[in-house]
């Protein structure tokens, strides 16, 4: 006997409908050699991963194949999975992957608790020509999972798990950028000059200090796209809003926008750089920020999803192809600690970022909306210098065309008060139709929303015009009573918002809380 070993035993965390800080992160991350902790293994087998109808093969469950896995800390996300193992090449060189830094970053934003979803391992940094546009279609397969069934969990890969998860409220897909792009071979390395004088910044608070230092990952050129890999970025992307719209309109997409290469920022730019170019004209023209038609099609523009620019130079991020982070994990962070704070409805624009250093383009920043990077940041969250040093998050916006919709605050909201209106629907799912009951969810509703004025998530000088409740005959048709579903109108005035929202809550038979109005 050569001695004994003690586990830690995480304990098991509840899921909490009601919360707006977890994310739910999915792709493609090496599993850490060594057996599964118990803790892990009591949480597949809580979920029926491990035995009945939708139990997954014993190869899968050890290697969490395209299985859901809750995190509490970047400790307990480093002891399940190599994240710092990605191989750059056919040689023996590593970096980290996009999944990892991007959880790495979370944590150390502030973030709490996070849902991972293992689609597979990495590939090669570097990959032989052709294979990453080869290989395309079947990885996002793997992470966009077009054939998953809400009724059907066996059929649940990428984030076709968001049905069996209802306390997530953030989305990231950290490789989507890696996955659209072009092939590293043919991309040439194209950086910035710097803006501002470079300023010594304060560690951040929680993650990883990485590996230290790897010069030679600075001359790797890091993911860029070419027009090709914007385009399948953006089909991506609107696919996921789709999803969302259809299934999870309490869910948001936090997404970073690709590096563009070399020529495709001088086709954009007509020769200058590209953070002097109007972005914002190159999304919309290029059908990025397209806004959707009736809620379906492949459009990003939507009040699911914020987008995320540019990319970061961090002193964790040192680890990374050209040493360049992708922000979407630092907005997850952000809006996560933000929520478990001050409350989601507050906006995170303003936002100091003392573990930044400079970014990938610079960008100009003005304030005044007299620039192209102000005109950005309307429809995008933007990293940006401080007049007095360092750099911040200059805005905190959605993209969706309408500007009811456009502050992140807003969006965050409408999400918050349809999870709160859901767990009011699990309470009168059993019920019978009637003035009685309308009268009690019309009560419920106007008590929660009540707590949320009570905030500030809500403006008005009153309750009263803050929000209204009607559940009655006049919100139902016949064919509604008939087949048991009950419809409840909500109006509300958000703290942020340029106008009234107004939204349909309808409970169908089974309990399943659906809505209708203007989001999409």
């Amino acid at each position: 006997m050569r001695g004994l070993d003690f586990e830690h035993a995480a304990q098991a965390q509840r899921p909490d409908p009601n919360r707006v800080d977890i994310a739910c992160f999915v792709g493609f991350v090496a599993r850490r050699e060594g057996a599964l902790p118990a803790s892990v293994r009591a949480e597949l087998a809580r979920a029926r991963w491990t035995d009945g109808p939708w139990a997954r093969p014993a190869a899968e469950l050890e290697t969490l194949l395209q299985l859901p896995v809750t995190v509490g800390s970047w400790a307990a996300f480093d002891a399940l999975f190599a994240w710092e193992a990605r191989p750059l090449g056919s040689g023996a060189g590593r970096c980290a992957g996009a999944l990892g830094a991007a959880v790495r970053r979370f944590f150390a934003c502030g973030g709490r608790r996070a849902v991972i979803v293992r689609c597979g391992d990495p590939w090669p940094h570097l990959e032989a020509a052709g294979a990453r546009a080869a290989h395309r279609a079947a990885r996002l397969e793997a992470v966009l999972a077009p054939g998953a069934s809400a009724m059907d969990p066996s059929s649940w890969r990428g984030i076709g798990h968001l049905h069996g998860l209802p306390e997530t409220t953030l989305v990231c897909l950290p490789d989507l950028p890696d996955l659209c792009a072009a092939d590293p071979a043919t991309v040439a390395v194209a950086t910035e000059p710097p803006a501002a004088a470079e300023i010594f910044v304060e560690c951040s608070e929680g993650g990883s200090e990485g590996g230290g230092e790897d010069l030679a990952l600075r001359a790797v050129a890091p993911p860029r796209c070419d027009g090709a890999g914007f385009a399948a970025w953006r089909d991506a992307i609107g696919r996921v809003r789709l999803q969302l719209a259809r299934h999870h309109r309490d869910k948001l997409l936090l997404a970073a926008l690709p590096l563009p290469t070399r020529d495709l920022r001088h086709a954009a730019a007509a020769g200058d750089t590209w953070a002097q170019a109007d972005m914002l004209a190159y999304l919309e023209r290029s059908g990025v920020l397209a806004p959707a038609a009736a809620g379906e099609g492949a459009a990003t523009a939507s009040a699911f999803v914020q987008l995320a620019w540019p990319w970061l130079k961090t002193a964790q991020g040192t680890d990374l192809p050209g040493q360049l982070e992708a922000p979407d994990g630092l907005l997850a962070g952000l809006v996560a600690r933000n929520a478990l704070a001050r409350g989601t409805f507050r906006s995170i624009a303003g936002t100091p970022l003392p573990a930044v250093f400079g970014t990938e383009p610079v960008l100009p920043w003005s304030a005044i909306a007299a620039t192209a990077t102000d005109a950005l940041a309307r429809r995008v969250c933007v990293v940006a210098p401080q007049p007095g040093g360092g750099w911040a998050l200059q805005s905190d916006v959605s993209t969706a065309a309408d500007e009811g919709w456009r502050a992140g605050g807003v969006t965050r909201l409408m999400g918050a008060v349809l999870r709160a209106a859901r767990t009011v629907a699990a309470n009168t799912v059993f019920e019978a139709s009637g003035p009685a009951l309308w009268r009690s969810v019309e009560r419920s509703l106007e008590n929660t929303l009540n707590a949320f004025w009570r905030e500030g998530g809500l403006g008005g000088a009153d309750p009263g015009e803050a929000f209204s409740v009607r559940c009655d005959l006049g919100t139902m048709s016949r064919n509604d009573l008939d087949n048991g579903r009950l419809r409840a109108q909500v109006s509300l005035l958000p703290a942020a918002a340029l106008e009234r929202i107004t939204v349909m809550l309808e409970l169908a038979g089974a309990g399943e809380l659906a809505t209708t109005g203007e989001v999409t």
